[in-house]
């Protein structure tokens, strides 16, 4: 299954869909369903399932677990919803507008600015099992306080979208990256607030270059088309990407297929990897 997580639509650019779909089909990779093909769980842009969000959203609030949070950037430091946020996402919220009284006051000094919806987080500590970093667990309540699940433009939040997505779609194993393991125990306290079974978790290292800096585009990282136009087969690319996380030895050329048949995940490294010296 394929999804196209384009939640925040002003970002997105125009062919950044297609060209990702290229570049995997390119890879050796395929898919029985996405947004291309259709399927049982379709529709599989998240930019198409606002309706399926807002529905999840009215049972938190039946449920009594959202509040309005009037607090702005500037506030907080840092917005809570930002689509695959970095490790450190910034100061815990205080909590300031979970209290009624002072969320009135919060509202008026916002004038007339829409309020985000904020999910009300157990004072709990949560525990699951990585698949390669082993126990994990957190206090999301102390950690980071309640996160948003709505953003005051509207747009659902990013750790709401994938929990429902996940749940509504059957997927029982999410394999991400690193950057996203202190997400993990604010998304199961959703899984168990909408009443969804947990999948199970495995987060790998994060490729990074030379200065250790994650990968991404707004880094100015190159994408595969430029290992397209240098001449790349694509039993290269997927052999280089593999022997950076451990995979299989420097200088192997394999085929995505290849791959998925001797794939051991306990071979993975923990530590991030480099790949800018295989750039050649």
């Amino acid at each position: 299954m394929l999804r196209m997580e384009d939640l925040d639509r002003p970002r997105v650019r125009a062919g950044a869909a297609q060209a990702a779909l290229d570049d995997l089909r390119w890879l050796g990779l395929d898919w029985d369903e996405g947004p291309d093909v259709g399927g049982p769980y379709a529709p599989y842009s998240q930019s198409e399932r606002h309706d399926i969000y807002g529905q999840h959203l009215q049972r938190l609030h039946k449920a009594g677990l959202l509040y309005p949070c009037y607090c702005s950037r500037t506030d907080i430091a840092r917005a809570a919803s930002a689509p695959h946020g970095e490790a450190d996402e910034g100061p815990r919220y205080p909590g300031t507008c979970r209290d009624p009284e002072r969320r009135e006051a919060q509202r008026r000094r916002a004038g007339n600015r829409p309020p985000a919806l904020r999910f009300r987080v157990p004072d709990a500590t949560i525990g699951f099992e990585d698949g390669l970093f082993g126990h994990v667990e957190q206090n999301v309540a102390q950690a980071v306080g309640d996160i948003v699940v709505q953003r005051a433009d509207g747009v659902p939040a990013y750790h709401l979208a994938v929990v429902v997505d996940d749940a509504l779609m059957g997927i029982t194993d999410v394999v991400r990256g690193a950057d996203l393991l202190g997400s993990t125990a604010r998304q199961i306290a959703l899984y168990r607030a909408l009443g969804y079974p947990t999948p199970r978790f495995l987060h790998v290292p994060l490729a990074v270059d030379a200065a250790g800096q994650r990968l991404a585009k707004r880094h100015g990282a190159v994408g595969l088309g430029p290992l397209r136009e240098a001449g790349y087969t694509p039993a290269r690319a997927v052999g280089l990407l593999a022997s950076s996380a451990g995979l299989v030895p420097a200088g192997t050329e394999i085929s995505a297929q290849g791959l998925c048949a001797i794939f051991n995940p306990t071979q993975l490294r923990r530590e991030a990897s480099s790949i800018e010296g295989g750039l050649a």
